[in-house]
């Protein structure tokens, strides 16, 4: 008997529909869980992370970022397009140069939120 056979075989004794119906009632649609999905895992890169860190400090260019974290223009160029289409940082251009920083406060209280849990 394969483990796939006892995984998939569920004998339920008894459902609380009322509890079911009610967390039913509060899930979120689909697109949006999606959504939230696809938001953690910008937050899966050390890199990533880093850029964040960074940011929290002061808004900056990719020179200085790549500077601070020993990394090519282009390696922070990528991470930084990646950040900005998840809407967790924001550009802002002064001449040629354009500098970066968090796109709001919800960005530091994830991040601080997630060393909170793994410090407990």
């Amino acid at each position: 008997m394969s483990m796939e056979n006892d995984i998939e075989k569920c004998d339920f004794l008894c459902v609380h529909n009322n509890i079911v119906s009610k967390v039913l009632h509060h899930m979120p649609e689909e697109t949006q869980l999606y959504d939230l999905a696809e938001l953690f895992k910008v937050f899966g890169d050390s890199t990533r992370i880093k850029i964040l860190y960074v940011l929290f400090q002061s808004e900056m260019c990719v020179c200085d970022i790549a500077q601070l974290l020993n990394m090519g223009q282009s390696a922070i160029s990528h991470q930084l397009r990646v950040l900005k289409q998840a809407k967790l940082v924001k550009g802002r251009r002064e001449g040629k140069t354009m500098f970066y920083s968090l796109s709001d406060s919800h960005v530091r209280t994830i991040i601080d939120q997630g060393f909170e849990h793994i410090e407990e």
